[in-house]
């Protein structure tokens, strides 16, 4: 009885999977189509880039620059006992440049952006705002989505290649500063030791996490049920949902660009 028990929850969670999924997709196939439909509005694009972009600015900038003090605290352990203090830069500069920049930038905005945005669509679909838009003529994914779509697409990006030399910058401050080294030569060990690739990949797979952000935050806005609960309960899974996918798109990123094509 247990095991048919488990067996019905797991096939549950199954099916709820493949419907978030196939929502997912619908709602990714409207976003591009109405993406080329005119009219386009500039203004709304701009007010979502402000929003997602300058307004991250700080809060990117401080947990960029602790993440290269940890990371050059934490190598520098090992390194001192191995006398090789010299290499801390080009431990830091790869680690930041290849994963922890994009994925925590993008986790960043996932809890900061994409909750916001899921609150206020969910706000508006329990308000029957949304209703009213339709009533108007006016499609709620070219006027909702789309902007925010485009805003978090290009944006990542932009915020990434930021933190990116933040936390470079962070590492440069424990090594010139606390453990002697060459402000000259850790930044030559820095340059020689990062490969156009290293920033490529780093900032090619923040563009799909952007996309990942968007598409997730309006798909939970756009089916709150339950009034406030449910834009609360929305926003926890957006978070959650966004958390996941983004790791999960990391691992596929890494082992496309690392193992398979080297």
């Amino acid at each position: 009885m247990i095991l048919v028990n488990l067996l019905e929850n797991l096939g549950e969670k199954l099916i709820l999977f493949l419907y978030f999924l196939g929502g997912l997709g619908n709602l990714f196939l409207q976003t591009l189509y109405w993406l080329f439909v005119p009219p386009f509005k500039k203004e709304r694009l701009f007010e979502q880039i402000k929003k997602a972009g300058c307004d991250s600015l700080l809060i990117v900038s401080l947990i960029a620059l602790f993440i290269g003090v940890i990371m050059a605290l934490q190598t520098a352990v090992m390194m001192q006992r191995l006398g090789s203090e010299m290499y801390i830069a080009s431990i830091v500069a790869v680690s930041i440049v290849r994963e922890l920049g994009p994925v925590i930038t993008a986790l960043v905005v996932a809890g900061r952006v994409g909750a916001a945005i899921t609150a206020e669509i969910g706000s508006m679909q329990v308000t029957e705002q949304i209703d009213a838009l339709e009533t108007l003529a006016v499609n709620p994914v070219k006027y909702l989505v789309v902007p925010r779509f485009l805003a978090l697409t290009f944006t990542l990006p932009v915020l990434t290649l930021y933190a990116d030399i933040i936390g470079v910058l962070g590492g440069y401050l424990i090594c010139v500063y606390k453990l002697a080294i060459s402000s000259t030569l850790y930044l030559q060990i820095t340059f020689d030791s990062l490969l156009y690739k290293d920033l490529f990949t780093g900032l090619f797979k923040t563009i799909f996490f952007g996309m990942i952000i968007a598409l997730v935050s309006c798909y939970e806005g756009f089916n709150v049920e339950g009034g406030a609960e449910g834009v609360g309960k929305a926003t926890r899974h957006t978070v959650v949902e966004t958390f996941i996918l983004i790791i999960a798109a990391d691992c596929f990123f890494t082992a496309l660009f690392y193992f398979i094509f080297p």
